[in-house]
């Protein structure tokens, strides 16, 4: 027999979606939700006006509805902060490289 618990994603286990499936996927859902705001602005966000921005939101949130079906047993939330984490290394960079490009047409 297959012990359920045992398969979960890290974040579908930290919520206890096997005991409290109801409560757990809702914090699942809003962690995948969260991380994948996170991601498409450090990423993907352009500057649009705000009914487009409202139509994109709405589009994200519906896919991580999907996303979150996916995450209990895949590491989908764990992939979301991994691409955050990496793309908040390249704007740290970028402005380092910016800053110094800065400074050095000044000298």
């Amino acid at each position: 027999m297959v012990d359920v618990a045992e398969r979960l994603s890290f974040f579908a286990a930290l919520y206890k979606v096997d005991e409290n499936p109801e409560v757990g996927m809702w914090w699942l859902y809003i962690t995948i939700i969260i991380l994948s705001i996170v991601v498409y602005k450090l990423g993907f966000a352009k500057k649009l006006p705000p009914l487009k921005s409202l139509v994109i939101y709405l589009f994200l949130i519906l896919g991580c509805t999907i996303l979150t079906f996916f995450g209990v047993f895949l590491p989908v939330a764990e992939g979301l902060i991994v691409a955050s984490v990496i793309l908040i290394i390249y704007k740290i960079r970028l402005k380092q490289q910016k800053n110094e490009e800065k400074v050095d047409g000044i000298s």
